[in-house]
């Protein structure tokens, strides 16, 4: 019985313990030397095998066509598993040794476990699914060892004892919070009865209204005699996890928090429970709270932090997108109102582009952006608070764009008028230029200043376009430019920086779908939304939506993870979009291979779609 077998990868993790144990009871391990068959067209198939070490090519039996190449850890052959014999050859292109598991034994799990058979299932999202559970890791030990800081900590807001219900309902509108602590008198029985190191008591918005509503306490009334007290408190320092115990112990959402130096402060359960779930509250509240491009990059600094805490916590990578989109987005528009003057604010619409505009950003790239102004204004008077603009986003941690699609760049400050005049003269001459500069600005949103400006323009880019059969052929050709990267035998094709996953799995499914949507006229902007609204036009069916949909989400993955392995380990990675292969498990190995399956189907059908004939 092999010993060493991993049973922590998918899909054997998915058996039961008695399973597994029947498992590695059924194991064997055969050794074939270099060029040997192990096996051979319309033969019997008795084991399905799982490579320990070596190579093995299947091919057809007459040796015209090589279907695919397995390294170690892939599974061969399961087909005939299921037909009982061979139809291809599987000969070993190195001395090869493989665990032997027998038909019987697979084919009673596969009847037996959900979940086993589901990886073997062709429909890419079941498989999807199945190995995000397998590598889903609920991170509780980050959150139990946070402490409760300021970075976390609303200040508080403190009253008298004598102050009327009125002025304490305008306080809690003026400072957007829903419960003040209010500072006792000393002379306050409650004081006597039940001493305190903390003389503060707590009312909320919940209580202003059953005072006023349900006890018809007049609003001149003080707020003393309805505060609630004592108030339970942590001290700064204090792990988090001692605040959600008290509030779960004590049955209430707040906590008083004190510091050494005497300052007050509050904390409730709905900051609790986001900083347990993906730390992302704290960073939206020192984006909030930031006065000073300094307060501000510290705030965005932490940015790498919030996406490891995601991924960490198993977080969907739909989800982890919209959050980071989210982030990025408050970031850039605190940025705009710290540096542009206030007089300026709403002449203008700031928008960004590409993957920011798309809301399909998780790590930090290039900045994309342009500005729109209102008619009659030079884009002059805007030119030092963008130039202003461009380097605060560079200190926030936004490299700027080498092709210069950004605010401090004349070419892409325009009037209302003149953008639309632009996209009429872009779609006019359909050369590759103008395709490039149509599809940057069909992702456009707006993200600060006068939000409303960019409407019409984005309309005037879907009336140019819907149903304009010959400029969307052209439109949608960069799509089908760059190759998949499948050899012809149907393996994973890397060279020696790695394999391209933006070229040969991004780029086509993010830009054929944009060209979809131009003709069908939907106004979305991100890809899962388009593909969403593709699907309910019928448009596209809805298995390939979906494995379109988790497609795009695996590489977007793959990328992320590997960008944050080479920044934990201050490595330079040649590009970002550089997927090393051998640092793959083989379960990803083979979700990847599927994928781009996927993706060159996808093209076909826009090749065919479009008319579009190299």
């Amino acid at each position: 019985m092999p010993d060493k077998f991993d049973l922590s990868v998918a899909p054997f993790n998915r058996l039961t313990s008695q399973q597994q144990h029947k498992l590695k009871a059924s194991l064997d391990v055969a050794y074939f030397r270099k060029h040997e068959y192990i096996l051979t067209p319309n033969a019997p198939s008795l084991f399905l095998h799982i490579i320990i070490k070596g190579g093995v090519e299947e091919a057809a039996e007459d040796k015209s066509e090589i279907y695919a190449h397995y390294a170690n850890d892939d599974i061969f052959d399961i087909r005939s598993q299921f037909e009982q014999i061979c139809k291809h050859s599987y000969q070993a292109l190195e001395d090869t040794l493989c665990y032997l598991l027998p038909t019987e034994i697979f084919l009673e799990f596969y009847q037996q476990n959900t979940q086993f058979s589901n990886y073997f299932d062709n429909n890419l999202a079941r498989r999807q699914q199945l190995i995000k559970q397998a590598h889903q890791q609920q991170n509780l030990a980050e959150f139990m060892l946070t402490k409760v800081s300021d970075d976390n900590v609303l200040p508080a807001v403190i009253v008298q004892g004598d102050t009327s219900l009125a002025n304490v309902t305008a306080k809690m509108k003026d400072h957007a919070v829903d419960a003040v602590l209010v500072k006792l008198n000393q002379y306050d029985s409650r004081l006597k009865q039940t001493p305190s190191e903390q003389p503060f008591g707590i009312v909320t918005r919940t209580d202003l209204l059953h005072a006023v509503m349900l006890d018809s306490q007049h609003q001149s009334s003080p707020v003393g005699p309805i505060t609630r007290y004592p108030v339970h408190y942590v001290n700064k320092g204090e792990f988090l996890f001692n605040a959600m115990i008290l509030m779960t112990r004590h049955k209430i959402k707040r906590v008083l928090v004190r510091g050494k130096s005497g300052d007050v402060g509050l904390i409730d359960m709905t900051q609790i429970l986001s900083l347990f779930s993906t730390h992302s509250h704290v960073l939206t509240l020192r984006i909030a709270r930031a006065n000073s491009v300094e307060e501000l990059a510290m705030a965005a600094n932490s940015q790498t932090h919030l996406v490891e805490t995601l991924i960490n916590n198993g977080i969907k990578t739909r989800f982890m997108m919209q959050l980071i989109a989210s982030v990025n987005e408050q970031i850039i528009e605190k940025a705009f109102h710290l540096v542009v003057p206030e007089t300026l604010q709403q002449l203008c619409c700031l928008f960004v582009l590409g993957s920011e505009g798309r809301g399909e950003q998780i790590l930090k790239t290039d900045q994309d952006n342009a500005l729109i102004i209102n008619d009659g204004l030079s884009p002059e008077i805007f030119a030092t608070a963008m130039d202003k603009f461009t380097t605060t986003l560079q200190q926030l941690g936004y490299p700027l764009c080498p092709g210069r699609v950004m605010v401090n760049n004349p070419q892409w400050v325009h009037t209302q008028s003149q953008w639309q005049q632009q996209i009429s003269d872009l779609c006019a001459f359909s050369n590759p230029e103008n395709m490039l500069k149509l599809a940057i600005l069909t992702d456009a949103h707006a993200v600060a200043g006068n939000k409303a400006l960019l409407v019409p323009l984005k309309q005037h880019i879907h009336e140019q376009l819907t149903d304009q059969e010959l400029i969307l052929s052209h439109f949608t050709r960069p799509a089908l430019q760059f190759n998949v990267p499948l050899t012809l035998f149907g393996s994973l094709k890397k060279n020696k920086t790695g394999l391209d996953i933006k070229q040969g799995g991004i780029f086509p499914i993010v830009h054929g779908i944009r060209a979809l949507s131009l003709e069908y006229n939907i106004l979305e902007t991100n890809t899962f939304s388009r593909l969403d609204q593709l699907t309910q036009q019928k448009v596209l069916e809805h298995s390939t939506a979906e494995n379109l949909s988790e497609a795009l989400k695996l590489f977007i993955k793959l990328r992320l993870t590997q960008q944050i392995t080479s920044q934990a380990k201050n490595t330079e990675q040649h590009s970002d979009n550089q997927i090393n292969v051998k640092q793959l498990e083989r379960t990803e190995r083979d979700l990847l291979r599927h994928s781009l399956h996927v993706v060159k189907k996808f093209k076909v059908w826009l090749g065919y779609h479009y008319q579009i004939r190299d």
